[in-house]
């Protein structure tokens, strides 16, 4: 899982789609949650996204996981990456756009870090880190702009930011607990992905109500989203890692603001205010201290 170290760049192709498929997800969330409710929004996404990694065990052979502590463990991280944040972006999309989405969205690395300082031993607070933790959520300041009158905008986008930190807890979870197992990376997130099905699949009858119409734009853009975005994404997440290495991997997080806010502008005509680039600007550079890609005395 470290990655090979022989100077090949043939996961490159995977790693720009797989940033163009998470960009373009706050895109079909927003679409979808013009004909559905946000948890329906949520559900199909999950629903789909485990029909696409079922079947990819299919032709692949391979078994779901099995034993209990096994499940429990992808029960509780479909709470963390899948029926909770797909319920909060899918709601929040309903008050901020896309591009904010995407926006919020970048900050995972930060509560990664913040949790993993919290739960992990050999975790330390560097002073690059602290740094960069400051000028990330600096970031998130100026992204919303709280000069302007952001009236119901504030609950969408600290309904983003919640999803976010879900991401957060999420990874070191995951670490933690399941990272070392001996399924493959499909066989996990299919237990995943069917456990918040699962989740949802209860949840939605009593929250919501059937929805009236199937636009086609709608019902395409849950296609995309689910067996896209939930689906063959986590497949091709876990081929760049093989390919090139977890902190390769990492920085996917640089590129999927990019894709969501030219798809949010140009496919969706969402104003662009100048705080949204420049926070999202800002937002990555406290990533990048954080995750030791830029090192302070070479700000200075």
């Amino acid at each position: 899982m470290s990655g090979r170290d022989d100077g090949s760049r043939d996961w490159l192709l995977a790693f720009v789609v797989l940033s163009a498929i998470w960009g373009a997800s706050f895109l079909f969330i927003k679409v979808g949650d013009r004909a559905f409710a946000p948890l329906q929004v949520a559900f199909g996404r999950c629903a789909l996204g485990a029909i696409a990694l079922l079947a990819v065990l299919a032709v692949r052979r391979e078994r779901l996981p099995r034993g209990r502590a096994t499940w429990m463990h992808l029960f509780l991280i479909a709470i963390l990456f899948n029926s909770v944040p797909f319920a909060l972006f899918a709601w929040g999309e309903t008050e901020v756009s896309s591009v904010v989405a995407g926006i919020a969205n970048a900050t995972t690395p930060l509560y990664v870090l913040i949790v993993s300082l919290a739960v992990l031993p050999h975790e330390r607070p560097t002073r690059d880190r602290v740094l960069g933790l400051a000028v990330g959520f600096a970031g998130v300041v100026v992204v919303l702009g709280p000069w302007r009158d952001i009236g119901g905008q504030l609950l969408g986008y600290l309904a983003c930011l919640a999803a976010a930190a879900c991401y957060g807890i999420g990874y070191p979870y995951t670490r933690r607990f399941l990272a070392g197992r001996r399924e493959s990376g499909v066989a996990l997130s299919a237990g995943q992905v069917l456990c918040g099905t699962i989740q949802l699949a209860v949840v939605v009858p009593w929250a919501t109500s059937a929805p009236h119409r199937f636009p086609l734009d709608a019902v395409l853009s849950m296609l995309a989203l689910g067996a896209g975005g939930t689906g063959i994404a986590y497949v091709l997440n876990y081929d760049v890692i093989r390919r090139a290495g977890a902190q390769i991997a990492s920085t996917v997080t640089y590129l999927v603001p990019i894709f969501s806010t030219v798809l949010g502008v140009v496919v969706l005509g969402e104003a662009l205010s100048w705080n949204q680039p420049v926070g999202a600007a800002i937002v990555l550079l406290g990533v990048a201290l954080t995750q030791g890609r830029l090192r302070l005395r070479r700000l200075l």
